[in-house]
This record gives C-alpha cells, structure tokens and sequence, in this order.
C-alpha cells in the first residue's frame, strides 16, 4: 500500500483516508474514488487528496478483517458484517469466555496493522456479550499478512464461548450450635441465586452435624443418587478449615475422594477445598461464599459449570488478579429474589446535531420548527422526559446554542458534538459515551425530528426491553416495517462507539446475532420532517 497526497487528477481508484465534504455532498473516509468523483473534487477546487494506493496483493480493511473473523471458528459465536476494518464477535449463549493467551499475542505480534482485542480469561459473560474485536488499524494491508495471520487463528484458537453446562446440584451443611439456622437458610437462597445464573438449580440440601464421619455418610448417600445429569456436591462447613485433615477434606477422603487442593490464592476465598470423587466434584465452598459478593468459589464454580475440569494447577493460578474487590462488571443479583429483580434501565439519546441540509437556502431549521407553538426540538425531548427513562442526554452539533436555547428549563443533559459535520456516526458515539447513558442496561436512540413519536410509543419500547431483561435490541416498526426509535444493550455499547462517518446502527442491529423485539407503535415510526414540505404537512409551522 502506498499512502500519501495524491493529485486528484490521478485519484481513481485510490481509498481516501479521510472524509471530504463538498458542496454537492461528501465522500466518506475508505471511499475508493471513481471518474465521477474526479470531476465533483475538481469542480469544488480540490487539487490534492490524502489517500492510499492498493498494490498487488494488498486486502482493503474490510476484505482483511472479514477473512481474519471467518477464520475463528463460530462455536456459539457470532460475527458483525466488516465495517472500518473491524469485526465485532459476540457471544451467542451465556457461558464463560476462555483465552489462549498466548495465541492472541501470537496473532497480535505478526503485523503491527493486524489487532485482536479481547475479554479477559475466564470472564462470565451472556449471550449478547461482545467478548472480542479483529480492527485492522490502516486502509488497507498485505493479503500475505492475512493469510499468516488466519493460518494462525485456524491453528491455535486464541478463544472461545464455553456454554454452562446442567448439573445435579446437592448442598450439604454442617451444623454447629454456635450456627443460627437463619444464616444456614440464607446460604441455600444464595447458592441458588448463583447456580441461577448459569442455567442450574440447587436440587438437594442436607443438614449434618459438623463431624466427619456424618459428611462422609452424607457424602456417600447423595452419591448413591441416581441423576439424569453429572453430579456437583457443595459442602458448606459450621466452621472454616485450618488443615489437611480437617472435618470437611477428611470427611471427601472417607467418602472415597480425592482432594485436589486445599486452599487458593484468591481473597476472598482462601479457605476452599476442592475435592472429587470419581468425575464428581465435591466443594468445600469457604465461609466468604455465604455473601453474594464475589469470591474464589464463583471463580472454580463457574469453571466446573462450564464443563471444565480444574484441578490444583489451575486453582494455583488464579493468583494474579486474585486480589478481589467489589466488582462492577458483576453486581450483586444473586442475594435478589428473582420477582424482586431491579427492571433494566433505560437512557434515551436524543440525536438534534444534523445540518438540515435538505431544508434548502432558506437557512429554516426543522428543529427549531413549532408543532403547536413548540420548537419540535423541545417537543421530542419532552415526550422522552415523560417517559419510563432514567435519564435523556440530547446530542447537539449544527445551530447547537439555538437548540440549547429551545430546550431550556428542560431536565436533559446536553452534550455537543464538536464532529456533528462527519456524520451521524459521531453523535451516536457523543450521547453513548456520556455517563449518564454508560451507566444503563439499555440506550433509546430517538430523532429529534419525529413528531409522531409519543410518550406511550416510547414506554411500550421499554416495557418490551424490561421484560427481556434488557438482553434483546427493541426497534420501532409500524406494519412490520422498520423505523424508529431503537433500544440497544449494553453489550452493544463499544460496537456504536467504533462507528466511523455518515452511518447509524443499522448494521450493528444487523450482525449483532442478539433477538430483535418489534413493536408497532403505527405510522410514527416512520415520520419524519427533512424537508420544508414534510414539515408543514406534519402541521408544523417554519422559523428563521
């Protein structure tokens, strides 16, 4: 590839590395230039352009990106179209993403020009999840590099989605009389809490007192159970373990077990014993694990769940990063009553940063337009401000302090896009990159020149997205036919971010592999003022 500023008269065929705006419209950055282009540069006064030239053998970013995700291998994954040179790879069931750490450096060290980003080793994740990126950073690279690259990819897989696994779960307790029975009950409740998360259930509990020889017993007897599933056998001792030959590793002994380790270098969650008897693991889960905050036992459960099959080299090395503290990526769901469940929240973007362009000359603003003396710009912000939404952020770019001006009084948070002129790409990233959008489970893309969109179009939106749990993306349609607005979830959030020039989320909608919800909320869907004509025929009136 060579790279550089080329004169326009030889420019066909180039790829621009960036966007050029022109009077007649705009060309987007990665457009390869074609003869009529030639003569739209020349006639606005271009003379030169910053471009890139393919040589034989080159792959553009898309092409080299879409063969680097078809190289991966889809067990339950799924892969976004090849936009900007980046494919996006989502997990498709809820599991535990697994890394071969050493096959994505591999890949990575093979051209500085070919990246793969992804979730840490053993990271939980549900379906939906983005869990890793291929970006191929220039406009184009060799295809020799690709095909080493993919060569790669096929050879050592660098990750994988490793789906929960269902278990027979049986709970055996030790009982104490320094134990209340209350905080016993309330170990079971978030033991199931956590097994919920991964598709399980508890099964069984059994109470024993907290003496060897009466684990054992019990031990032996739910062994002797005849289960449609594999066995997972969790001891929750009265009292921590100090030793080796402590009630509940001995007691895995006499049972006909072997103990794989005792103790872990993770905190919280030292005091766990890891046992098995035949294939079945039995877990001393340690005291810390009577709380829904996380701890070394989440980290072994959510590996056996997953069908994997730690052992002492495995608990040895949770060491780095065994350091835990409260962590935000995981919240406290667990210790919650599944009907008590927090509805997912929702934050609507309100996107009012477009040029308007094809109002004319007349220098009219479609938003600044009153629909029953009402800039339509303030209209849209108030329909969201009275609905189900935690929050409205409004992105505004072209005429930003005559839309501020119109929204004043309003409980909205405004961000301006300094980039508005790139696209709406831009305003997407602006509004999703606010904190007070980050924070939800679910972002409500609105156009601010929608005026047939209500309050109660965009609660039966949200009503549909709290009922999935916040885990599906909801769009508007009316007649079976698309429109907006639009909810996305979290896990789509970097997906938008990476967005580049004049393009919504359709595509990310597209190649999410995430359930869609329609919900037809009738024609407003559909309406929308862009120019003078739709304006007044919406039964709005125009101003300066």
């Amino acid at each position: 590839m060579i790279f550089g500023e080329f004169s326009v008269e030889s420019a066909e065929g180039l790829v621009l590395a960036h966007s050029i705006k022109m009077a007649g419209g705009a060309l987007r950055k990665g457009h390869v230039v074609e003869a009529a282009d030639i003569e739209q540069l020349k006639s606005s006064g271009i003379e030169k352009i910053v471009a890139a030239r393919l040589e034989d053998g080159d792959l553009d970013e898309d092409e080299a990106a879409a063969r680097l995700g078809q190289a991966i291998a889809p067990d339950h994954l799924s892969f976004s179209e090849a936009a900007t040179g980046r494919v996006n790879i989502h997990a498709a069931v809820d599991g535990l993403f697994a890394a071969n750490r050493e096959a994505v450096d591999r890949l990575n060290r093979i051209d500085p020009a070919i990246t793969l980003a992804c979730l840490a080793d053993h990271t939980r994740i549900s379906a939906g999840d983005m869990v890793a990126t291929f970006k191929i950073i220039p406009l184009a690279v060799p295809g020799a590099k690709v095909d080493a690259a993919c060569a790669e990819l096929r050879a050592n897989s660098p990750f994988e989605v490793k789906p929960f696994v269902e278990y027979a779960v049986s709970l055996i307790a030790t009982e104490l009389s320094s134990l209340k029975v209350s905080v016993m009950d309330k170990t079971a409740r978030i033991l199931e809490r956590r097994l919920e998360g991964s598709g399980n259930r508890l099964l069984r509990e059994r109470r024993v007192p907290h003496e060897t020889k009466a684990l054992a017993a019990s031990i032996k007897d739910v062994m002797a159970i005849s289960e449609l599933a594999p066995k997972l056998v969790i001891v929750f001792g009265a009292s921590a373990v100090i030793d080796e030959a402590d009630v509940i590793p001995q007691a895995i002994r006499e049972a006909g077990g072997n103990i794989l380790s005792v103790g872990m270098p993770v905190d919280p969650g030292n005091l766990m014993v890891l046992g098995r008897i035949g294939a079945t693991y039995v877990v001393g889960a340690p005291g810390c694990a009577r709380s829904p905050k996380e701890n070394g036992f989440d980290w072994v459960l959510d590996r056996i769940l997953a069908g994997e099959r730690p052992g002492a080299r495995e608990v040895t090395g949770m060491g780095v990063g065994g350091l835990l503290m409260e962590i935000q990526s995981r919240p406290q769901p667990r210790d919650v009553p599944a009907a008590k469940r927090a509805a997912a929240s929702v934050a609507i973007v309100l996107l009012a940063a477009g040029r308007a362009r094809r109002m004319g000359e007349a220098g009219q603003h479609k938003l600044l337009a009153e629909f029953d003396g009402v800039p339509l710009v303030r209209r849209c912000a108030s329909v969201a401000i009275a609905s189900k939404t935690g929050s409205v952020i409004v992105v505004t770019g072209h005429r930003n302090s005559e839309i501020e001006a119109a929204l004043e009084g309003l409980n909205v948070k405004p961000v301006f896009n300094a980039d508005y002129t790139s696209g709406m790409a831009s305003s997407l990233a602006a509004g999703f990159a606010d904190a007070h959008a980050g924070d939800a489970d679910g972002i409500l893309v609105m156009l601010a020149d929608m005026p047939g969109v209500s309050t109660t179009d965009l609660d039966s939106l949200i009503d549909a997205f709290e009922r999935a749990d916040g885990r599906v993306i909801v769009r508007a349609v009316a007649q079976g036919k698309r429109g907006n607005p639009v909810i996305l979830p979290r896990s789509l959030y970097q997906a938008v971010l990476a967005l580049e020039g004049d393009v919504g989320a359709r595509h990310i909608i597209e190649a999410a592999g995430l359930p869609v919800i329609d919900v037809d909320i009738g024609e407003g869907a559909h309406l929308d003022v862009d120019t003078p004509e739709a304006v007044v025929a919406a039964g709005g009136i125009l101003k300066e």
